[in-house]
């Protein structure tokens, strides 16, 4: 199996393409990284985005989302979609506006949706979703129940095709006859962080958060 996703049409990377990357572990990388990711499909002819929980198992996205959704819906008609997700890490702040930037880290993802209406293979991707999000606190829960499990809905996404595309400039890139603009440049670096935690109401006396909660608390993405 190669270690790299098959460049084509569909997934090169043609803007600054220096930056693009094809090789499954950077595309793993981010994907584990991120939390969110941006589902693209076709509706009578229009595109629509929508933000979607998901898991990586493998070669396979798991999106979540209600079973009567849109998004589950129209996915479990199509026959192609595309997901993306990106981090960013920081503002490059040039001498002008055009040269200014960022640094991130971004995948783009292609794939034929399926949904997964098995119950032992959908608990499964709920287990992969949840352990994506906050890894180790599947175990510490009541299990789901069946209703729970019906109104649930999960597409499965197999990577057909993926590319990658990373910026992480170490200082602002200006045209030479900028450096003697008299404005502050250099990087602003950028980190999404998990705040303290605040108890929810009803709770039963003596409970604390788990070793696993309280793991991500102050956890910089």
């Amino acid at each position: 199996m190669s270690d790299n996703y098959e460049v084509s049409k569909q997934n090169k990377v043609r803007q600054i393409s220096d930056k693009a990357a094809y090789d499954k572990d950077t595309v793993h990388g981010i994907l584990d990284a991120g939390l969110i990711a941006h589902v693209a499909f076709v509706q009578d002819g229009a595109p629509v985005v929508v933000p979607m929980l998901y898991g990586r198992d493998g070669e396979t996205i798991y999106l979540h989302g209600a079973r009567k959704a849109r998004i589950i819906r129209m996915l479990e008609q199509t026959a192609q979609a595309s997901l993306n997700v990106t981090i960013v890490d920081a503002l490059v702040l040039a001498r002008s506006a055009f040269n200014s930037s960022m640094n991130y880290r971004s995948v783009t993802v292609f794939g034929r949706p399926t949904l997964i209406e098995d119950e032992p293979a959908k608990i499964q991707a709920m287990h992969v979703i949840t352990e994506h999000t906050i890894p180790g606190r599947w175990d510490e829960l009541r299990a789901p129940n069946n209703k729970e499990i019906k109104m649930t809905g999960i597409i499965a996404l197999q990577i057909e095709s993926a590319s990658a595309k990373v910026s992480d400039k170490a200082v602002p890139e200006d045209e030479e006859f900028d450096y003697e603009t008299p404005v502050w440049a250099g990087i602003l670096p950028m980190t999404s962080t998990y705040q303290t935690l605040v108890d929810g109401d009803r709770l039963i006396e003596g409970v604390e958060p788990s070793e696993a909660v309280k793991a991500l608390e102050g956890k910089t993405l």
